[in-house]
């Protein structure tokens, strides 16, 4: 007879108590135990057996095993092979998802996930798993976005196994995998919910058996939390292969693919796309998008930014105005608060700049963030030319951290940034090469 005990489960990070508890031992989070019924089972799955990998058990040299004979699939978007990364055969180098990877796509809803999956499905060919969708919402996805469909299959489940034995029978060739959702699937061998700590873990583990095994390339779609966090257990990161991050705005068209986890690539790259009326298209020239027609305008600054290993120049706007408030307001979008208080007090201290009854306001164009402190500098000289409304020369651009002394500190790829502004057409560069303090800069532009 099978016995059903309850168990009270993190559904942040799978910790797992006899009883209630209102703070989590495991992660610290508040309010996430939830009960859990679990069926004491035989089963190789309920008892947490890891899977078994492709191929043979036994010892072999690292040498002699050959990977020419599987090459990455390309999805037909450069932008994304790019940041799943690349490998060598022979002398061609090929871009794209390893044969047998699992591959985490996450982001906010409504983000495009789901279209940008379509869009590769569409180019490889495979098998589209929709749990949240139909099949004819689906079709109507596709003609909207133009897609071609011959090589899309599409299996309306949600139960693990039945997905699983129906792939295993198929006589189509399947290239591809997707499963949208994996919080949407579940296994008959758990009772909990789907979206459970238990369910999710155990549909990502049987997706993944089934990769390596028919060496097959499986893309997870997971949602995020309103923190930010993939939903789900943390266990879900450390089982996928690759984790990918779709970010931006939902009321611009500006996106961004960052990975934050690659086996088999760098975690450094980013890819930018334009999310358009046809889907997802790749941004070759992302500095384009972000540098707007009032660059050379008071209280605009370009500034080079780097995205991974990819030079961006970004336009920063600042506005000061008279607060009517008993404490001024700093207030940043697109850029660090706490930095921005800083920088506020680094002007008043070293520029002797009467800021303490001006609201400020800063903006990092077209939607864009940029959290490093390379974009000091040209906050800096933004606040500036709007509180004396005299615009920088044209053509400008602000290279450069801005330390608690007033001193223009160096930055990473420094020399990569200069490049690529000068590409641009921006001849005159201030950064930590030509100046070593930003009062130095400052006088420049206040005289």
């Amino acid at each position: 007879m099978v016995k059903i005990k309850s168990s009270f489960v993190c559904q942040q990070c799978g910790y797992k108590s006899p009883s209630f508890l209102g703070k989590c031992p495991g992660c610290g989070s508040w309010n996430t135990l939830v009960e859990t019924a679990e069926e004491e089972s035989s089963t190789p799955w309920s008892k947490g057996r890891h899977v078994s990998l492709r191929g043979e058990s036994g010892i072999t040299p690292l040498i002699n095993i050959k990977t020419a004979e599987f090459p990455r699939v390309a999805t037909g978007l450069i932008e994304i092979d790019q940041v799943l990364g690349s490998s060598v055969s022979g002398k061609t180098i090929h871009y794209g998802l390893v044969p047998g990877s699992v591959t985490l796509l996450a982001g906010d809803p409504g983000i495009g996930k789901s279209t940008l999956a379509l869009q590769i499905l569409s180019t490889v060919g495979g098998l589209y798993i929709s749990g949240e969708e139909s099949r004819e919402q689906l079709r109507l996805r596709a003609d909207r976005l133009k897609l071609p469909m011959g090589k899309i299959l599409v299996i309306p489940e949600t139960n693990i196994e039945n997905v699983i034995k129906r792939i295993k029978n198929t006589d189509e060739k399947l290239n591809l995998i997707i499963a949208d959702s994996i919080q949407t699937l579940w296994s008959g061998d758990l009772t909990g919910a789907p979206g459970s700590v238990g369910q999710v873990r155990e549909a990502a583990l049987k997706l993944t058996d089934l990769a390596k095994t028919k060496n097959i390339p499986v893309i997870l779609i997971g949602h995020v939390t309103k923190e930010g966090t993939i939903a789900g257990p943390m266990i879900l990161e450390h089982i996928v292969d690759t984790v990918l991050y779709l970010e931006g705005e939902r009321f611009q068209s500006l996106r961004l693919l960052r990975a934050s986890k690659n086996r088999f690539g760098a975690v450094d790259e980013v890819g930018v796309f334009a999310m358009e009326e046809t889907g997802m298209t790749g941004v070759s020239n992302p500095s384009e998008l972000f540098i707007g027609t009032t660059s050379g305008s008071p209280g605009s600054v370009v500034v080079a930014t780097l995205e991974g290993t990819r030079p961006m120049l970004v336009e920063i706007q600042a506005l000061t105005v008279s607060s009517q408030l008993p404490i001024a307001r700093r207030v940043g979008t697109g850029i660090n608060s706490n930095r921005l208080q800083m920088l506020v007090a680094i002007l008043q201290k070293h520029i002797r700049l009467p800021l303490g009854n001006f609201d400020i306001f800063v903006n990092a164009a077209s939607g864009l963030k940029v959290f490093e402190p390379a974009a000091d500098l040209g906050i800096c000289l933004a606040i500036v030319s709007s509180f004396k409304n005299k615009a920088l020369a044209k053509k400008t651009a602000a290279i450069g951290e801005v330390g608690l002394l007033g001193e223009v500190r160096n930055v990473v790829g420094l020399e990569r940034r200069i490049k690529e502004a000068k590409k641009l057409g921006y001849s005159h560069i201030i950064s930590p090469k030509t100046h070593s303090h930003i009062s130095l800069i400052a006088s420049e532009i206040l005289k």
